[in-house]
């Protein structure tokens, strides 16, 4: 299957490059060429282009959570008071803004929004709730999920 964008398509090498990225992001530019069976400069090339076109977005680590202190995974489903342009636009700005909110999503359905955070435990969820969410602009009610079990977490696009 082809990614059909208004970009350059993708080709099966290309695929392969972004595999072995998504498994290994700090793969050395010699062991990804010699696993995908490039010439390192062809390869470097792809990568160049592959991160212009905005396939590739950045590099980062996966940290523990838990070790960390936030070891509670929660989602809130945001219903705003009104569904104008203004609204949503100060919501999402808002959002973007606010360091504790790891994701925020516009979905369609029953609710307006969808934001992801991770807290230390239900006393930090309760403050997050009270002093970030309920003060961003236009909430009316939300709706609180408390995750029990991550059972999958780190799935890579299946390219």
């Amino acid at each position: 299957m082809r990614a059909a964008t208004g970009m350059n398509e993708l080709d099966r090498t290309d695929r392969r490059i972004l595999r072995a990225l998504q498994a290994d992001g700090r793969i050395t530019n010699a062991e990804l060429a010699s696993r995908i069976g490039l010439a390192p400069s062809s390869l470097g090339e792809r990568l160049k282009r592959l991160q212009k076109e905005g396939y590739i977005t950045g590099f980062s680590a996966r940290l523990d959570p838990q070790k960390l202190g936030f070891g509670l995974l929660v989602f809130v489903e945001v219903i705003l008071d009104t569904t104008t342009p203004d609204v949503f636009d100060r919501f999402a700005k808002a959002a973007r803004r606010t360091p504790e909110i790891l994701e925020c999503y516009m979905v369609a359905g029953g609710f307006d929004y969808l934001i992801k955070t991770r807290l230390s435990d239900m006393a930090a969820y309760r403050r997050f709730l009270g002093e970030i969410v309920l003060a961003l602009p236009g909430v009316r009610e939300t709706r609180t999920y408390a995750v029990m079990e991550e059972v999958k977490n780190d799935g890579p696009l299946p390219l």
